[in-house]
């Protein structure tokens, strides 16, 4: 009876994390569908608007860090539900900015808030599923990524169409948010280590961030969200002004294009994929990663063709680059799992700030700099190719497609480095397991004394 009370548990907090998830990547998502009508009003270059995507993310990755610790010693739910309230109230704050660079603080201000929460969401889940049930767990509170994304690119649109601004959608999406605070305060948290097989030590780690770093697995898994964290973000940040400039969509048709590619995909990749995963996990030690690295195979062929295509059929585009993001979704259930069985429960909020560091500060940090950088750049070499002297919308259209072509490079990479995971997994995981009973059995034969 305990165990089934413990379960539903476990599950109603899953579910409220989720959610907060969701409008996590909502609000984040904003900035990239309105991106053509703040160029257009503050006269910006796509080097700017990428600087805007980049502030966030490093921001978000630095205050990541002392966020998790705090995490592994503090109470997750107040972290979780100040974090929350901060991040939809800046949100909204984000709508009454007047210039460039109040837009650019406000965002600053929002990634500290949300750099609080998945790290102590992570380390929770972990303490709520045992080791077999936690793809499936991690894939549904995974699920509101795309589900974020999803609400996002369908809705954003619609907003400024019937308010005639693009200041509207930061008022409206600020509101669940400050309502889910109050709900994150009244989870009652699990203790370390509590899904384990073996009791946990609840003691303080000493070096916990040296201990994480010498656990191979842990370190080619950064290497890898890195690469991927820069696909992810240039492709968020890009694909909506991408569509509209080199297909000639409309605004609203543009974010639900990218809605069905980012969005869509997701719901099917996280639910399906988390599934595939744990029975994987369970027939072959490290086919997580390796079912991550073969669906990234699949990611890098299918992206890389729709932009070498050119100016095909809008739905053969969408269609070909769905493909390649509903596999690339089987990252987050493999990888984020993986990192819960070769780190220690004590240390899994930092692990995955320091996880996140990487993420954000080399990854998606940089993928919407260098990606509108880089637009620039083409598109200054297409007009001088062209012999024009004024710099059109055609030749930006051009430059950012070209620019794009990083995406499918850096999925490529990320697949690379996910193999290279798997070689060490099975070490690292038998590893952790052997230094949780180590550090119990002097405790208990204390105790017994």
């Amino acid at each position: 009876m305990q165990n089934s009370t413990q379960a539903a548990n476990a599950w109603r907090i899953l579910f409220l994390l989720f959610l907060a998830n969701l409008f996590n990547f909502f609000d984040r998502t904003i900035p990239a569908i309105i991106i053509e009508p703040i160029r257009m009003e503050w006269h910006l270059s796509d080097f700017q608007l990428g600087i805007v995507g980049t502030a966030f993310t490093i921001v978000y990755a630095i205050a990541g860090l002392p966020l998790g610790r705090m995490a592994d010693t503090g109470s997750r739910s107040k972290l979780m539900g100040w974090g929350l309230a901060t991040w939809s109230a800046l949100t909204a704050v984000n709508g009454l900015v007047g210039s460039f660079w109040s837009f650019l603080i406000v965002r600053m201000g929002i990634g500290i808030g949300e750099a609080s929460y998945a790290p102590a969401a992570n380390s929770l889940i972990g303490d709520l599923f045992p080791a077999h049930r936690r793809a499936r767990a991690m894939g549904i509170f995974m699920l509101g990524l795309p589900l974020g994304l999803l609400l996002a690119f369908f809705t954003i649109g619609a907003m400024v169409k019937a308010f005639d601004s693009w200041r509207a959608p930061f008022f409206i999406a600020a509101v669940p948010g400050l309502i889910l605070a109050i709900f994150m305060f009244f989870i009652k948290e699990p203790k370390r280590g509590a899904a384990e097989t073996v009791q946990v030590s609840q003691e303080k780690v000493d070096k916990p961030i040296r201990r994480i770093l010498a656990v191979p697995t842990f370190l080619w898994l950064v290497m890898a969200g890195l690469c991927f964290n820069f696909a992810t973000y240039a492709c968020n940040s890009f694909l909506v002004p991408m569509l509209q400039r080199y297909f000639l969509m409309p605004l609203q048709e543009a974010a639900v294009a990218t809605g069905m590619i980012v969005g869509v995909t997701g719901l099917v990749g996280l639910t399906l994929g988390g599934w595939i995963a744990d029975k994987i996990h369970q027939r072959v030690a490290n086919g997580r990663l390796l079912f991550a690295a073969f669906s990234l195979i699949i990611s890098t062929l299918c992206t890389a063709w729709a932009l070498h295509a050119g100016r095909i059929e809008i739905g053969v585009f969408v269609a070909v680059f769905s493909v390649g993001w509903l596999f690339a979704y089987n990252f987050y259930t493999c990888v984020y799992t993986a990192i819960q069985d070769v780190v220690e429960p004590r240390l899994r909020a930092t692990a995955m700030a320091l996880f996140f560091a990487g993420l954000y500060l080399l990854g998606g940090g940089l993928g919407p700099v260098v990606v509108g950088g880089l637009s620039d750049h083409f598109a200054h070499t297409a007009m001088l190719s062209a012999g024009a002297e004024q710099m059109t919308e055609a030749f930006k259209a051009v430059g950012l497609h070209d620019a794009m072509y990083l995406i499918p490079v850096a999925l490529f990479l990320t697949m690379v480095f996910l193999f290279l995971a798997a070689r060490c997994f099975v070490r690292d995981a038998k590893r952790m397991k052997e230094g949780l009973v180590a550090v119990v059995e002097p405790e208990v034969a204390a105790a017994t004394a």
